[in-house]
């Protein structure tokens, strides 16, 4: 069975990223459901959030899918947790740029925000948020047909 225009993006957008995760010593993990263990730090996750129809021009549906993802990185005494977090994430977004269009399946992208979130367990830890909104269009009828 063919797969979404959506599931593709996703898939589209892990392909980009893979690279990237690789050269910045990073694990690439898609919407993890545990926590991620320290091995498997620093680490680039990847949360698709929402799929919102914003317009319906005749037999088409315009959709916006909001991605969110994480740079997560942790003290290694190599330098502060935030640096490197931020150096996964500033690599990651020219990635995304790069590929605006997710090998034509989207319409467009936009950044939306970003946060930071430092934790002080048992090693210092920081967690690099960024929201991005991607625009793409289906037939009505089918979800896997671009439109």
């Amino acid at each position: 069975m063919p797969q979404s225009i959506r599931e593709q993006i996703l898939q589209t957008l892990m392909t980009i990223l893979a690279p990237i995760a690789t050269a910045q010593g990073a694990t690439l993990l898609r919407s993890p459901v545990h926590g991620v263990p320290r091995e498997a730090s620093p680490a680039l996750l990847v949360f698709p959030e929402s799929d919102t129809i914003v317009e319906r021009p005749n037999d088409r549906v315009e959709r916006q899918l909001i991605v969110r993802l994480v740079a997560l990185a942790r003290e290694t005494g190599a330098g502060p947790p935030e640096a490197l977090a931020d150096q996964i994430l500033v690599a990651a977004h020219a990635a995304l740029f790069a590929h605006a269009n997710f090998g034509g399946l989207a319409l467009g992208l936009r950044e939306l925000d970003g946060e930071w979130d430092v934790e002080d367990a048992d090693a210092g830890a920081a967690a690099m948020p960024a929201r991005y909104q991607i625009t793409y269009r289906t037939l009505a009828t089918d979800l896997t047909q671009p439109g």
